[in-house]
């Protein structure tokens, strides 16, 4: 049955590799995948075999930013190491394809046998570390057989996922042959230990540690700062289409608040139809704001570039994370280290534990739609004290769950 399934495994990747050529004809996200992740093999003349190497895997850009704190640490820590850093996604190696803490950086091939022998014998890491999620079979295997070391930190798991069903042995085999899990929450370490994997810690999200050291390397932005001109402001975090829905209508009727987006997708067409939507207010896109001499007289700020939204909530009294009526909510975090009430869709945000924690704490708040939305804005804007106290509740929280990466880095230099 092994062999049966393990045949079938395969077959699913090259299937999902035909998926991926045949989106690319249509999607510039899915040509990027499918030109891309052959690129590993343009960067093994940077391998250096007289240095051990340390792997890093990141599915995405938010899992990068997940393990970035680590990966800093552990340069600092063993300056020696070759740093390699791989994606899947485009959305993060196009954003970090040049990371100067990272020695070689390129997209995970496909998870096939003849892929990962190949993969492991040109790079030859001394240890792995896959970031919260993504056990690809193969590849650990593969490790497993040359005897390195693998780690999963910031792991979080649901007792819905295939690994925890009775049916699950063939998925739950990458999990048993970890060396070490760091996992975010008591429930992910109780679900491992259920199906017998116990190298298995509580230590956190590595993420509290990247927010909290951004307070440390903030960078001033002059157009923000001026056009925000010591009004109160509203931060929307990479919105979406369905959350405009919702912030459209308020901003319209809102009174004395300015607000910055950040679109979740730079597209001029759609940001063009929001600027036509916001019939009430002034809008200037942040590409024309620096040739503005009365920039602080407008009421709409749209960031039509990336890079700079972690930067941008410090001039926030109040933030919109985008994602929460789509596919996923997005990083809250980084708007919940500067203090703020924190908003956001009720639709897609159950799987993220720090936005079920900061709702039970009241320091954030799902939304349904406008009308939620504008009573609970125009409660907290009419009450200073509930105000305060929602501000405190998000930067104590952070505060409170630092230190994963103490613990990771812990545990290496005693193993």
């Amino acid at each position: 049955m092994t062999f049966i399934l393990g045949v079938l495994y395969s077959f699913s990747i090259q299937f999902f590799n035909l998926g991926i050529k045949i989106a690319s004809l249509f999607s510039s996200k899915a040509k990027l995948r499918s030109t891309g992740q052959n690129n590993w093999k343009d960067v093994i003349s940077k391998r250096d075999l007289s240095k051990p190497l340390a792997w890093f895997h990141c599915a995405s850009l938010g899992e990068f930013e997940q393990g970035r704190p680590v990966i800093e640490a552990f340069k600092k820590k063993h300056p020696n190491y070759q740093i390699l850093l791989t994606f899947f996604s485009p959305s993060g190696f196009e954003v970090r394809k040049n990371y100067k803490e990272a020695d070689i950086i390129c997209y995970l091939p496909l998870d096939l046998k003849s892929n990962a022998k190949q993969f492991l014998e040109a790079f030859q890491p001394e240890i792995a570390f896959f970031v919260k999620y993504e056990f690809w079979r193969n590849f650990i295997a593969g490790l497993k057989g040359r005897q390195v070391p693998v780690v999963s930190f910031s792991t979080i798991f649901r007792p819905s996922q295939t690994y925890f069903k009775a049916f699950g042995g063939f998925a739950r085999k990458p999990l048993l042959q970890i060396d070490k899990f760091f996992v975010q929450n008591q429930e992910s370490a109780d679900l491992l230990k259920k199906i017998g994997q116990n190298n298995v810690e509580v230590a956190g999200d590595t993420r509290f540690d990247r927010v909290a050291d951004t307070l440390k390397t903030i960078r001033e932005i002059e157009v923000a700062k001026v056009f925000k001109n010591n009004k109160k402001t509203l931060v929307g975090g990479s919105v979406w289409p369905e959350d405009m829905e919702v912030l459209i209508p308020f901003i319209n009727t809102s009174k004395g608040l300015k607000f910055i987006l950040a679109p979740h997708e730079i597209k001029d067409k759609q940001m063009s139809e929001w600027e036509s939507q916001m019939k009430t207010k002034s809008v200037v896109r942040f590409s024309n704001a620096d040739k503005l001499s009365d920039l602080a007289t407008y009421d709409v700020l749209i960031i039509d570039n990336v890079g700079m939204l972690s930067s941008l909530y410090q001039y926030g009294e109040f933030a919109f994370i985008g994602g929460g009526f789509a596919t996923g909510l997005h990083n809250i975090l980084e708007a919940a280290t500067f203090g703020m009430p924190i908003f956001f869709g009720n639709k897609a945000y159950k799987k993220f534990q720090e936005a079920t924690d900061l709702i039970k704490e009241k320091g954030a708040f799902c939304v349904t739609g406008f009308e939620g939305f504008s009573e609970t804005m125009e409660t907290l804007l009419s009450e200073s004290a509930k105000y305060a106290e929602t501000k405190n509740i998000t930067a104590q929280y952070v505060k409170n769950h630092t230190g994963a990466t103490d613990v990771i880095l812990n545990w290496l230099d005693e193993n």
